[in-house]
């Protein structure tokens, strides 16, 4: 079957050219008409889109350069891309310019449950806050991040810590994200933090995590976790995990400055917690979905 070429240096068969849309005859040569016609029916921009979902799924986060490396495709094709899924509420951007799954992502096919979740927490959270006196905050674990969903900063203080509401903070330094891994199968933690195939490790600090299994088992003996000057110099946080409920893993904290901070003031809290738990967990009766062994 006769070829010519355009002046684009693209093949052609003559019949294809005569005979579009229907299909090619020929087994013969290189035609772009039956390369189109044979391809798979895929959109690029989507498929592309839906692959930096899959990774930020599987790693918590995903940054522009890792996004252009896993697609293979220039950084400025990977930002657009981010940008776009950003745009549609598919991700928000965090610190050091990396993404993060956003409600839709979150709960993609269903009216988003966590404004519900929120309300129904909301009164728990005011009554830790009347125990404690301190800056209180709800947060959902999301990979190896803490999200701080809610908060009731204490305004009846010399020192007061602002709501970090918005902010995200690696799981393994925030009192809340562990008490929340405290609750998932060692294995589990170990496949969270585990390099991934291109040998990057999910978390952007330092982390032990023979040491960090160490912690989070001395959680499970004790109920909650504490957090003193880890992720920002002068806080001091404690928290627990209310468990799965209404697909988030969440838990309570409470803020203090360190110059508050004693035995007498870590035990109080701590007692607090612990009883705005239970009352929680009374209030959630039957509803919280505990975590599948292989659940990452």
């Amino acid at each position: 079957m006769s070829q010519f070429r355009s002046s684009s240096g693209v093949f052609y068969h003559t019949f294809c050219l005569g005979q579009y849309p229907f299909l090619c005859v020929s087994s013969k040569g290189k035609c772009y008409i039956c390369d189109v016609r044979n391809s798979p029916p895929r959109i690029e921009a989507i498929h592309r889109a839906l692959q930096v979902l899959k990774l930020m799924a599987s790693q918590g986060s995903v940054s522009v350069s890792e996004a252009a490396d896993y697609l293979d495709v220039n950084p400025s094709t990977a930002s657009r891309i981010l940008t776009t899924i950003e745009a549609d509420g598919f991700a928000v951007r965090g610190e050091k310019r990396r993404y993060f799954p956003g409600a839709n992502a979150l709960h993609f096919g269903q009216t988003p449950v966590m404004p519900s979740l929120y309300e129904r927490l909301r009164p728990h959270l005011e009554r830790l806050s009347s125990l404690v006196h301190e800056t209180v905050h709800t947060a959902t674990l999301v990979g190896t991040t803490v999200h701080h969903s809610d908060a009731i900063a204490a305004t009846d203080r010399a020192l007061v810590l602002t709501s970090r509401v918005g902010k995200r903070l690696p799981a393994h330094l925030a009192s809340s994200g562990k008490a929340m891994l405290a609750d998932l199968d060692p294995a589990v933690v170990n496949a969270r933090y585990a390099p991934t195939e291109r040998g990057a490790a999910p978390p952007a600090v330092p982390l032990n995590l023979a040491g960090l299994h160490r912690e989070l088992e001395e959680i499970r003996r004790r109920g909650y976790a504490v957090n003193v000057e880890a992720t920002e110099q002068g806080l001091v946080a404690l928290a627990v995990s209310l468990g799965h409920l209404g697909g988030e893993h969440v838990a309570f904290s409470v803020a203090l400055p360190l110059a508050r901070y004693s035995g007498t003031a870590h035990q109080r809290i701590a007692d607090a917690l612990l009883t705005v738990q239970h009352e929680v967990r009374a209030s959630f009766t039957g509803e919280e979905t505990p975590p599948r062994p292989d659940m990452l």
